[in-house]
């Protein structure tokens, strides 16, 4: 991997920048317009891994989990978001996001790229405490949203399928707390925010269309 031009950087940049318009896939098949996009979603896991307790989650690194939580849908930008209703298979589309990977991170440079590539191949691999405490965040964002366009939508239950393909598939204590808390307010439906308070953007689109 080489060192990386100030035009190469700038292609870097451009390319990520694609990922504010790709939009998550998951929630298009499901009939939902104006949605989030992948970097939406990979903005909020990088918060919510500030709420990661290294003293609850097996001591993990919050530094490294940022930063992987930061990168690892990053490959989306080149290939899209890729989900298992795409009719490619796991081993397609590992290769296909590995081959996205290898482009953007020569573009990155040698320091910069080798530990992007690295973070993400950690994180495909599932073996560390870290990618898996961020798999946990990728899954519980998820959720978090479907719950939020069931409000939005005034649809209750609406994505239950979300919820029941993930149940019990967190190892965080954390996480799973905040999954009760979440199935709590499922279970309550509260509509009582009025639309005046929704911010006036492409989420409040999904009511109108």
């Amino acid at each position: 991997m080489a060192a990386s031009s100030t035009s190469n950087v700038i292609e870097f940049m451009m390319f990520v920048g694609r990922l504010k318009q790709v939009q998550r896939t998951g929630w298009i098949l499901r009939g939902l317009k104006n949605v989030e996009s992948v970097a939406d979603h990979m903005y909020r896991m990088g918060i919510m891994t500030l709420f990661l307790d290294p003293g609850k989650t097996a001591g993990i690194n919050k530094d490294k989990c940022i930063k992987m939580a930061l990168v690892h849908d990053m490959a989306e930008c080149i290939v899209g978001d890729i989900t298992p209703w795409c009719g490619i298979s796991k081993e397609e589309k590992h290769q296909q996001e590995r081959d996205a990977m290898d482009k953007l991170c020569k573009l990155a440079g040698d320091q910069t790229g080798q530990e992007i590539l690295e973070l993400w191949e950690e994180y495909s691999q599932q073996t560390t405490a870290e990618s898996k405490a961020v798999k946990d965040l990728d899954k519980f964002d998820m959720l978090l949203q479907a719950f939020e366009y069931e409000k939005l939508l005034k649809s209750p239950k609406k994505l239950q399928n979300f919820f029941d393909n993930n149940k019990g598939s967190f190892n965080s204590a954390e996480v799973n707390n905040w999954m009760e808390e979440l199935q709590n307010l499922r279970t309550l439906q509260r509509h009582d925010e009025p639309d005046g308070n929704l911010p006036n953007n492409g989420y409040v689109k999904i009511l109108q269309e």
